[in-house]
């Protein structure tokens, strides 16, 4: 598994209110969401780099405002998801 290391000010945590490790978790799922979005990364592939089960991260997409692109694959996800 690779690693990224981002560089970034210590007053974002304080800003944020949040520990390391909750804003190190914070920007994984965002990045995973948002390569989901752009379709760059499918929804198992996307959960994965987000550390999350796939039925997880199909739900907090609500959370990014973010729809499943369409039903059929929504339910497909699900039924993947699910079995």
């Amino acid at each position: 598994m690779g690693t990224l290391t981002i560089e970034y000010p210590e007053e974002i945590l304080i800003s944020l209110k949040e520990s390391k490790d909750e804003f190190s978790r914070e920007l994984k799922t965002a990045a995973a969401v948002k390569l989901y979005e752009l379709g760059k990364l499918s929804s198992g592939k996307a959960a994965k780099l987000a550390g999350m089960d796939k039925v997880s991260f199909l739900k907090i997409l609500g959370k990014y405002q973010i729809s499943i692109s369409t039903l059929e694959e929504f339910e497909k996800d699900m039924k993947v998801a699910i079995d």
